[in-house]
C-alpha cells in the first residue's frame, strides 16, 4: 500500500473544488470552498438542449477543469496536466506523483466508480487520489459521496478512459505552489471581474444572463419535451440542487464567496452584489422545487411559475454582474 502522508480527506460540496482543496492543503494553502470557487471564476450558466439529448441540461458553472486552470493562473501555481490514450501511461501518470509523496487530481466519468450509488454518466467529474494498493485506489470525493472513499483500480481505469460529453483522455494533474506565492487576497477583484465580464458578454444566447432568459422561455414547455416527465423533471431539479452544485445551481456557493469577500474588502458594490446573489440563490431553489412538482403532478402551472422566476433571475443576475464589473 502506498499512501501520501498528511492528507486531510475533507469532502466538500462540489467535486472540482473538493479535489482542489485536497491538493492545495497538501501545499499548505487552505481556502474555503466558496473562495476556491470564486477565485476560479467558476460561476456561469448554460441552457443545453442538443438533438441527441434525452432532456435539456441546466448548467451553473464554467466548463469542467476551466475553474482549475483559472485558479492556477490567478495564484501563480504550477499546474502540471497529463493526458494519454494509453492505459499503462495513464496509471503511471496517477501513481507517479503519489509515489513521490504528492496527491493527484483526476478527471473521469463517475459512472464506473464503485462507491457511486447513482449510476449516471458524467465525464466532468473530478476526484483527488492519495493512495493505492494492489486492488484499490484511495480517493477524496464530495461529502455526499462519502469524502474519503475507495474504488477498484479496474473501475478507476474505465472511469478515466470513458469517452463522451465532457470527458478527457485519462486527465491527471498536480499543483505546486511557488516559493513565494502571490497573496490570494489580491486576486479576489480580478477573479470577480473576469467572471462578470464572461457572464455579461456571453457569445451565444444560451449562456450567461441571456441563457437564463432563454431557459425562462423553454422550461414552461418541458412537460411536452420530456419522454418521461415523472422521471425527467424531478431528475433535472435534483441535478440543480443536490448533485454537487452546493445548492441553487452553484448560486449558494457564489453567494457565500461574495459574503466572505465583504469580510475582507470594504466595498458597497460587493455588498450590493452579495444581497442580489442571496436573493438569486433562494429563487433558484424555488425554481428547482417548481420543476420537481411539475414532474410529479403533470401540472404546467408549476412550469409557468418557474419560467416567470427565471425571467426575474436573468434580470437579478445581470444587475449583480454589472455591479461586480465596476469593482
Amino acid at each position: 500500500m502506498t499512501i501520501v502522508k498528511g492528507i486531510e480527506p475533507r469532502g466538500m460540496q462540489h467535486c472540482e473544488t473538493t479535489a482542489l482543496g485536497v491538493l492545495l492543503r497538501h501545499e499548505a494553502l487552505d481556502l474555503s470552498e466558496p473562495m476556491l470557487f470564486g477565485l476560479g471564476s467558476g460561476l456561469s450558466f448554460i441552457y443545453w438542449d442538443g438533438k441527441d439529448m434525452a432532456f435539456p441540461f441546466l448548467g451553473g458553472r464554467v466548463k469542467p477543469f476551466e475553474l482549475t486552470r483559472n485558479l492556477a493562473a490567478r495564484l501563480g501555481l504550477t499546474l502540471k496536466v497529463e493526458e494519454t490514450t494509453s492505459a499503462r501511461k495513464a496509471w503511471e501518470n496517477a501513481a507517479g506523483p503519489i509515489d513521490a509523496g504528492r496527491p493527484v487530481g483526476l478527471q473521469l466519468d463517475c459512472y464506473h466508480l464503485d462507491y457511486f450509488r447513482s449510476k449516471v454518466h458524467f465525464g466532468g467529474h473530478v476526484v483527488a487520489m492519495y493512495g493505492y494498493d494492489e486492488h484499490d485506489v484511495y480517493l477524496v470525493d464530495t461529502d455526499q459521496q462519502g469524502g474519503a472513499v475507495r474504488s477498484s483500480r479496474a473501475g478507476l481505469a474505465m472511469a478515466r478512459a470513458e469517452r463522451g460529453p465532457m470527458t478527457a483522455r485519462n486527465r491527471s494533474f498536480t499543483i505546486t505552489l511557488p516559493a513565494h506565492p502571490l497573496p490570494w487576497q489580491d486576486q479576489i477583484i480580478p477573479a470577480i471581474r473576469h467572471c462578470a465580464d464572461a457572464f455579461l458578454a456571453a457569445p451565444i444566447a444560451n449562456l450567461g444572463h441571456r441563457g437564463i432568459e432563454k431557459a425562462g422561455k423553454q422550461v414552461p414547455k418541458w412537460l411536452l419535451r420530456a419522454g418521461d416527465p415523472q422521471q425527467d423533471l424531478p431528475q433535472a431539479a435534483l441535478l440543480m440542487e443536490k448533485a454537487g452544485t452546493g445548492g441553487a445551481l452553484f448560486r449558494a456557493l457564489y453567494r457565500d464567496f461574495l459574503d466572505e469577500c465583504t469580510q475582507l474588502i470594504d466595498n458597497d458594490n460587493l455588498r450590493t452584489a452579495h444581497k442580489l446573489y442571496a436573493e438569486a440563490a433562494t429563487l433558484w431553489t424555488h425554481v428547482s422545487t417548481l420543476i420537481a412538482k411539475a414532474g410529479e403532478s403533470s401540472d404546467t402551472g408549476y412550469l409557468e411559475q418557474a419560467g416567470a422566476t427565471l425571467h426575474a433571475l436573468s434580470r437579478i443576475e445581470k444587475d449583480a454582474m454589472q455591479v461586480l464589473r465596476q469593482l
